[in-house]
């Protein structure tokens, strides 16, 4: 258990479909990180970028990606987590990975499919809501889209930590950093967002805007658009707890049920 979670905010350019290019050269990335991190959040899809033909490109939950996450994870001394798209039961999800540095392995497969870039008619939407425990801190897990949905991402005084990995494309990045910093106000969390920058083949361009939000709304990390940028913020468990108790909106908070099947 640590007060004190180290998260590095992994913002790259993806190369198209090319998952052994995209996995070697983000162990090149990460390699400086060695013992200087607890957890490492990569961008949605980064092994193929957001592409709609997993038929090619989808792998099993053993495919490649999962051992080289491990391996990875163990050598970093950290956790790692981001998307991949998976092949399971002859189907597709789109599905976050986290991977801890002992190899034990938490997913969550997206919940909200884009049907504006037809995801939904290529992949399988997740059933569940998930929650990561990790080191004494409570994460919940999200995938991009995800983001404009806030009662399925609401805090029920269940998690201390959202993450979002996106492939959210520059047109709305006004959006994409608005939401990220609602979702933590609302949730009274931290929110760690980490995009991609460049452009891929369906035509679209990334501006990155990767940024991490305190549990106030509050920037801790941002970045000028289109720069690749590895950084690592400290988030304070003791500080969140502390406004919590200072400030507890949740007390207020109406009951619900999300009646996910």
């Amino acid at each position: 258990m640590t007060d004190i979670l180290r998260v590095s905010i992994v913002q790259t350019e993806l190369a198209w479909q090319a998952p052994e290019t995209n996995r070697q050269m983000l162990s090149n990335v990460m390699e400086p990180l060695q013992g200087a991190t607890d957890l490492i959040v990569l961008p949605e899809m980064f092994t193929t970028g957001f592409m709609m033909s997993p038929e090619t490109m989808a792998e099993p939950m053993e495919g490649e990606t999962l051992p080289w996450l491990k391996q990875q994870a163990h050598e970093l001394g950290a956790a790692i987590c981001g998307s991949v798209a998976i092949k399971e039961d002859g189907a597709y999800v789109n599905r976050f990975l986290f991977v801890t540095s002992e190899g034990e392995v938490a997913y969550y497969d997206k919940r909200h499919l884009f049907r504006m870039g037809n995801e939904h008619e290529h992949f399988n939407a997740g059933t569940s809501r998930s929650l990561i425990e990790y080191r004494g801190w409570r994460i919940l897990p999200s995938i991009c889209y995800d983001l404009r949905f806030p009662v399925f991402l609401r805090n029920r005084n269940d998690y201390d930590l959202m993450i979002n990995v996106a492939n959210w494309p520059g047109a709305r990045r006004n959006p994409w950093r608005t939401l990220l910093q609602a979702r933590a106000i609302e949730n009274y969390a931290y929110v760690v967002g980490v995009n991609r920058i460049g452009s891929d083949a369906a035509g679209l361009h990334y501006t990155g805007d990767s940024i991490a939000v305190d549990f106030k709304g509050e920037l801790v990390c941002d970045h000028p658009v289109d720069q690749a940028f590895v950084e690592t913020v400290a988030l304070d468990r003791a500080a969140l707890q502390q406004f919590r108790d200072k400030f507890p909106v949740w007390q207020d908070a109406d009951d619900f049920d999300l009646g996910l099947p």
